[in-house]
């Protein structure tokens, strides 16, 4: 049985009513690495990892949700939603939201489930919050606007589950096309869709299956030093609002005056975002070799300047240097764990994933996984009830 097919017969055997049925992706970023929150750009595509929603109404107050997943049923009233503990938070987060922009929703019915794997930075909270407000939408018949459901996810994410997040990762989900990557303005919110045209080649994610604990405490200080690269630049450059408005000259005029590690953060994102555009064209021209090389570049970039990579991250990028079935790798999602994103010749995936699994077991005494990704559509209606 698929797994839609097993949502939708849990639903039945739960709840007893015909379900409509949402599909809703996870996502890769294919290049721009902590430029988010410094209003920069970002590269991501939503990939054909999903979770799956069964939603219908009920004839109550109550909203019944269950997580095929973590095999648990949870329950709260539309008109006490509060932060609770666990994944209900995003839930009950995105009703939350909808509540407060004024849409009126009633008691309903919910199974999700999905494959996306837990852990691996591929974004399956935003999958499910995005999952959950198309589902509402559909199903109440608010026709809220993709936009403002990515906007309630982010919101859900902020307020119920305790996370500041930038927005890329509900966005690409929502939004994805099936093929593209979407470069998308973090500032602005303006966006475009590139070509994904790999040819002969995939994309291949290499789960590093660790996690360190140092991700939360770093990210923090990476904000903040970003926000002390800013704060002294605005001294020499006015019209400074955050790294998106600098060029790599100027941030070399006032090097002198900027603590060392604050230099390199700020050189990163500069450089990062500099590398999506560049990226961008890449992808126009089908030139692989220039993308794969600047994948390398924003692994290096990540490891060195930014600090925000580990044993494993490294081994598994430095591993690919001499493979010439690999075009690039580097090092994805905030740092100290999850995936490596890998551009492999098809005819040589298997032998790739032989190799680096044999070598990284070796070294580490971790059994590596690998995930072959494609660019698909956003958020969408699977079945109709």
């Amino acid at each position: 049985m698929s797994l839609p097919q097993l949502i939708r017969e849990t639903f039945l055997e739960k709840y007893g009513a015909e379900p409509l049925l949402i599909r809703s992706p996870g996502r890769i970023n294919l290049i721009g690495e902590h430029t988010d929150y410094n209003e920069g750009y970002v590269l991501p595509a939503a990939i054909d990892k999903y979770i799956y929603l069964a939603f219908a109404r009920n004839s109550g107050e109550s909203c019944r949700v269950y997580s095929r997943d973590f095999e648990q049923e949870q329950t709260f009233m539309l008109r006490d939603m509060r932060p609770g503990t666990g994944w209900i938070n995003f839930v009950m987060g995105v009703a939350a939201q909808l509540a407060k922009a004024g849409y009126v929703l009633d008691g309903f019915d919910c199974v999700f489930g999905g494959d996306i794997p837990i852990g691996a930075g591929l974004s399956s909270s935003a999958a499910l919050e995005n999952g959950v407000g198309m589902g509402l939408s559909t199903l109440f018949e608010l026709n809220v606007d993709r936009l403002d459901l990515v906007k309630y996810s982010q919101q859900a994410e902020h307020e119920f589950a305790g996370v500041k997040c930038g927005i890329m990762d509900m966005f690409a989900s929502m939004m994805g096309k099936e093929q593209q990557a979407i470069r998308l303005d973090c500032r602005s919110l303006d966006y475009a869709y590139f070509p994904v045209d790999l040819g002969d080649h995939q994309w291949l994610l290499c789960d590093s299956r660790v996690s360190h604990s140092l991700a939360d405490s770093a990210y923090n200080e990476r904000r903040e030093e970003c926000r002390q690269g800013v704060t002294l630049l605005q001294a020499h450059y006015p019209q400074v609002s955050s790294l998106r408005d600098v060029n790599y000259a100027q941030l070399s005029l006032v090097k002198d005056q900027l603590p060392d590690t604050v230099f390199q953060r700020c050189s990163f994102v500069i450089q990062e975002n500099e590398r999506v555009i560049q990226s961008c064209e890449a992808l126009e021209r089908k030139d692989l070799d220039r993308l794969g090389a600047y994948l390398y570049r924003s692994h290096e970039g990540l490891s060195r300047d930014y600090e925000v990579s580990c044993p494993e991250l490294d081994f598994l990028v430095e591993f690919t240097r001499e493979l010439p079935e690999v075009m690039g790798s580097r090092m994805m999602g905030g740092g100290f764990g999850g995936c490596t994103l890998n551009l492999v010749k098809k005819s040589a995936r298997q032998a790739f994933i032989d190799k680096i699994s044999t070598a990284y077991d070796k070294r580490f005494g971790i059994h590596l996984k690998a995930y072959e990704v494609n660019a698909v559509d956003g958020t969408e209606l699977y079945f109709q009830q």
